[in-house]
């Protein structure tokens, strides 16, 4: 258990560099892509109970006594992403996109922010606090609003048990937090601090599965429809870097480096919760898209870096002025 123990904690400390490694896995050797997906639900429920486990809440409390910086920052994260993919279908017309496409971009729309934005703060230096309980506040709920926004985008065209999606999204949620709080009393507050880069390998290891498992026929599909690829990729990337363009531009309530990375958020969604939620029955051009939105992902945190540092720069400067 020791060794483990020192292996996880060891890739936690360093196992960054391979989310890249990851996702050219993916790609590179589709045989473990396609089986590695079974255990997509499963990364799903581990991101959830890590994230849990990890959260600090006293910072959210703290956060909660000012709500009104929160509850905004919320509103635009739950809000924004909706009324872009809302925009983005009328603009292109409902009735000439694929139905597994406009599932898609109904998911990306209406899921919570990428579990790893708060990671993205700290690495770029930002205090993470605001992001850190948005994201809680969230997800938690997303089981009752996900499902909602995906029905008012996707419409008639995509008919969906809104019940059933509810019901699946709330055992992922609900059970990661259960299991969550069963761990920490077990383990005690101050034991869970102690394990943190044991905890961090965890999660990246779990991360690693995930993209393998997220590029599920994605290389087939490049070499069969390349044209199909690129237009879903250019959707993703269109997306993520408007939120980020909006959030920059329109919330003035935030500091500079609260509205750089409540825009990464805007366009950056955990569509994995909704896809492990809806099962066996996603569509493979919505599985595709769900892929492809996953290269942002692992994309951005690298070239927005010199972005983010002239941010901190600026906003340092500033208040040493």
């Amino acid at each position: 258990m020791k060794s483990l123990a020192s292996a996880l904690a060891y890739i936690g400390r360093h196992g960054t560099e391979g989310f890249a490694l990851a996702l050219f896995m993916g790609l590179a050797l589709p045989q473990f892509a396609e089986r590695a997906r079974p255990l997509l639900p499963v990364t799903i429920f581990c991101f959830m109970v890590i994230v849990f486990l990890r959260a600090d809440i006293t910072v959210i409390a703290g956060l909660v006594r000012r709500p009104a910086k929160l509850a905004l920052s919320c509103l635009w994260l739950v809000c924004m992403p909706a009324l872009i993919a809302m925009l983005a279908i009328l603009a292109v017309g409902r009735e000439s996109i694929d139905p597994g496409l406009l599932l898609g971009l109904a998911i990306l729309g209406a899921a919570p922010p990428i579990m790893s934005s708060p990671a993205v703060a700290i690495l770029y230096g930002f205090e993470p606090s605001l992001i850190i309980a948005c994201v809680l506040g969230i997800t938690v709920l997303s089981p009752l609003v996900s499902p909602l926004l995906v029905d008012w985008i996707a419409g008639q065209a995509v008919p969906l048990d809104q019940s059933v999606l509810m019901m699946r999204m709330a055992v992922f949620v609900g059970g990661g937090f259960l299991t969550a709080m069963a761990l920490r009393r077990w383990l005690g507050t101050p034991r869970v601090a102690e394990l943190k880069a044991e905890f961090d390998g965890f999660g990246v290891v779990m991360y690693f599965l995930f993209a393998i498992a997220a590029m599920d026929g994605v290389t087939e599909a490049a070499f069969r429809e390349p044209a199909r690829v690129a237009g879903f990729l250019g959707a993703a990337l269109a997306v993520t870097a408007l939120g980020l363009v909006l959030a920059m531009a329109l919330l003035r309530f935030a500091n500079p480096a609260e509205r750089f990375i409540l825009g990464y958020g805007t366009g950056q969604r955990n569509m994995g919760l909704l896809i492990a939620a809806l099962g066996a029955g996603v569509p493979d051009s919505t599985y595709l898209f769900f892929a492809l939105a996953q290269v942002p992902i692992y994309l951005m945190p690298w070239l927005l870096k010199s972005v983010a540092r002239r941010i901190r720069d600026r906003q340092q400067a500033a208040s040493q002025g």
